[in-house]
């Protein structure tokens, strides 16, 4: 079979199986491979857990507080109350019963009478001394 090249339906043809055939041998391209990463999401029931033993924790801290103000204030006043002693001079930081006085006393007696007064105080468990003893005070 002969073509003739002056057929523009053969000239045609021909160029359409040329094109056609131009790209036989050829792979596409690889598409790029997207993976996805799981992202770890905290359950919302946790995070309103931690929400609420945070409040609860705080709470709990705020009573403590509160306590330990009361507590030393009840101290302050036993030994505002000791006639012989300058309460003035002492003031009183309570921690979980633990008590510590701070300030200054006018004698050895007079110091060891405020932490024994100190002691003495209901909810006191313990007491650290450390009124420094000074002439006058």
């Amino acid at each position: 079979m002969k073509l003739d090249l002056r057929n523009p339906a053969c000239i045609l043809t021909a160029t359409l199986l040329a094109i056609a055939f131009s790209g036989c041998g050829q792979e596409p391209s690889p598409k790029p491979v997207v993976k996805s990463v799981p992202v770890p999401v905290a359950p919302v029931n946790q995070d309103a857990e931690k929400a609420e033993a945070a409040k609860a924790e705080a709470a709990k801290q705020a009573a403590r507080a509160a306590a330990d103000k009361e507590l030393a204030g009840r101290v302050k006043a036993a030994l505002g109350a000791e006639r012989t002693l300058n309460a003035h001079g002492i003031d009183v930081v309570a921690s979980n019963g633990a008590v510590t006085l701070f300030g200054t006393a006018e004698t050895r007696m007079k110091r060891d009478m405020a932490g024994k007064v100190a002691a003495a105080v209901e909810g006191v468990k313990s007491v650290e001394n450390k009124l420094a003893i000074v002439a006058g005070s």
